[in-house]
């Protein structure tokens, strides 16, 4: 009995030991592996929140795309029926003859009523470009990189 007392007695002082040296020996590279963690962790949280507010902007910017997408439909054919009102008068005033006075008050009426549609279309082609000048910058805000 008193040799297994001994044993357990000498068992544990190298136990200790051993552990003491182990810890002595592992403890820089521990607390290195230490502090790599916690910057990792650092570096997770800022990239989630970056990536959260990257989402946040592309939900703004797709529902902006959206919005424009539906004006776009909505305008278009309303620019298609102005081109062709435009050209059945274009057409008319071509075809239309060297007359008298009454032929030459129609003639001036007809080229007043181009000349509003034309200034009418050109605000809804002003309309488009500055929609479409909006999709652009949506894109490339999409495509730049946050800060």
């Amino acid at each position: 009995m008193p040799v297994a007392k001994l044993r357990n007695l000498f068992g544990a002082r190298l136990a200790r030991i051993v552990d003491h040296r182990v810890e002595e020996r592992t403890r820089d590279v521990i607390r290195d592996f230490e502090t790599r963690i916690d910057e990792l962790e650092h570096c997770t949280v800022d990239h989630r929140r970056r990536l959260d507010e990257t989402e946040s902007r592309l939900e703004t910017a797709a529902g902006d795309l959206r919005w424009i997408r539906g004006e776009l439909d909505r305008m278009i054919p309303h620019v298609a029926a102005q081109e062709a009102q435009l050209e059945t008068l274009r057409e008319s005033i071509a075809m239309t003859p060297r007359s008298d006075a009454g032929d030459n008050l129609e003639a001036r009426s007809l080229i007043e009523e181009i000349q509003r549609q034309h200034a009418q279309i050109r605000i809804r082609m002003a309309g488009v470009a500055r929609y479409e000048e909006r999709l652009s910058r949506l894109e490339n805000a999409k495509f730049t990189p946050a800060s």
